[in-house]
């Protein structure tokens, strides 16, 4: 049994799709193309089973989420998955947020970061750099047409360099996008017997 799930407190949630996913046994020659590409290259989950629908789309978002999350160079994973937390907590996307919060833990080991964020939400009190990449988040997600070359200075001052700023972009932009998808496409759940906070 599941329940619905939007208050961000919980340690990782599920996702529970509201339109049928692809059976895997009866997927068409393009279905099973492009979930051959698959987010960080794990196990096909229900998510891109149900963006299989749709392959010619499935088959460029993977491998551009792949790129924008898990390039080996540029912005620190870590500080891409704090930028992905802040748009999906402001989008009202509690899975993303819950999935990426655990990654950002598991990646700096400072669960701290995390719990004032739960607590505080994007006001919490953080390092500088971490609160200056929270604060552009913050204003790219809310209001992306207000944007202007003196929001990247406090990330700048902070050593984040034009294409560090650029995958931070990126990352908020990605989740604009995936955080209405998701909630468009089903909801948040979390199993009768809860987990940990993260």
């Amino acid at each position: 049994m599941t329940k619905p799930m939007r208050d961000f407190t919980r340690g990782e949630l599920h996702w529970q799709p509201w339109l049928a996913p692809v059976d895997l046994d009866q997927a068409t020659d393009a279905q099973r193309a492009a979930l051959k590409i698959t987010p960080s290259n794990r196990a096909v989950g229900a998510y891109s089973l149900v963006l299989a629908h749709d392959p010619e789309s499935l088959e460029q978002r993977s491998p551009l989420y792949n790129a924008i999350m898990f390039g080996a160079k540029g912005l620190p994973r870590a500080e891409r998955e704090l930028g992905a937390v802040v748009a999906s907590r402001i989008n009202g996307c509690a899975y993303c947020a819950s999935v990426h919060a655990k990654r950002f833990t598991e990646l700096t080991k400072a669960p701290e970061v995390m719990q004032r964020i739960q607590q505080d939400g994007v006001a919490a009190t953080l390092e500088p750099r971490q609160k200056a990449i929270v604060d552009y988040a913050v204003k790219l997600t809310r209001d992306p047409a207000a944007i202007t070359p003196a929001d990247a200075a406090p990330l700048r001052a902070q050593g984040l360099s034009h294409l560090d700023i650029l995958d931070l972009t990126h990352a908020v932009a990605m989740f604009a996008w995936a955080n209405r998808l998701m909630q468009t496409l089903g909801e948040a759940t979390i199993p009768a017997r809860e987990g940990n906070p993260l």
